[in-house]
C-alpha cells in the first residue's frame, strides 16, 4: 500500500502532501520535514531507494526523484516493488508534462485541484489504480469537460430558468 505521495521544492515547502492513512496535521508537517533532511543530505549519484522505517514506522519504504526544482516521494510498505514505485513517479510527471506542457513548480501551486485530480485518478486509498499516462490524461480531460457542462449549466440566468416555471 501507498502511505504517501508528497512533491516537495529545493527549499523544502511542500507543494503537495497526500497521505492514504491518517496523520495529524502536526505529524503529516514533521514527516514533511524529515522526508526533506534525508532527501537534501543525499548526494546526485546514490539511490533513489530508502528505508524509511525510521521516519514512518517499520516496514516503510521511500523512492524519490529529483526533477529540476521538485522532489517527487512516494512512501509505501512492503506490498508494493520499488521499480514500479520509481515508474508510478515517472508517470505521474509524465501525465503533469502532458496536461500542463512543461510542468514547472508553479503549475502545481496554481492547480492543486487539477494535480489532486490527476492523483486521484492515478492512486486511491493507497492503492494504484492507472499507470498509463494517456488514460490518466483522458480522464482528466473527461472530468474537466464534465466540470465545465456543470458549471455552464449553474450560469443560466435566474430570469429565464423563472420564465419556464410561469
Amino acid at each position: 500500500m501507498i502511505r504517501s505521495v508528497m512533491v516537495m521544492n529545493t527549499q523544502g515547502k511542500p507543494r503537495l502532501a497526500k497521505f492514504y492513512d491518517f496523520q495529524t496535521v502536526e505529524k503529516q508537517q514533521e514527516l514533511i520535514r524529515s522526508v526533506f533532511g534525508v532527501l537534501c543530505s543525499r548526494a546526485e549519484n546514490i539511490s533513489n531507494f530508502l528505508d524509511a522505517a525510521s521516519i514512518f514506522g517499520p516496514d516503510s519504504s521511500l523512492v524519490y526523484k529529483h526533477y529540476a526544482t521538485l522532489y517527487f516521494v512516494l512512501v509505501f510498505d512492503s506490498s508494493e516493488n520499488e521499480l514500479a514505485m520509481l515508474d508510478l513517479i515517472q508517470v505521474f510527471v509524465e501525465t503533469l508534462d502532458k496536461c500542463f506542457k512543461n510542468v514547472c513548480e508553479l503549475d502545481i501551486v496554481f492547480n492543486y485541484s487539477k494535480i489532486h485530480t490527476i492523483l486521484d485518478e492515478m492512486i486511491f486509498g493507497g492503492q494504484v489504480l492507472e499507470t498509463s499516462s494517456t488514460e490518466l490524461v483522458k480522464a482528466v480531460e473527461e472530468i474537466s469537460r464534465l466540470e465545465s457542462a456543470s458549471n455552464s449549466i449553474n450560469l443560466v440566468p435566474k430570469s429565464v430558468s423563472g420564465w419556464r416555471n410561469r
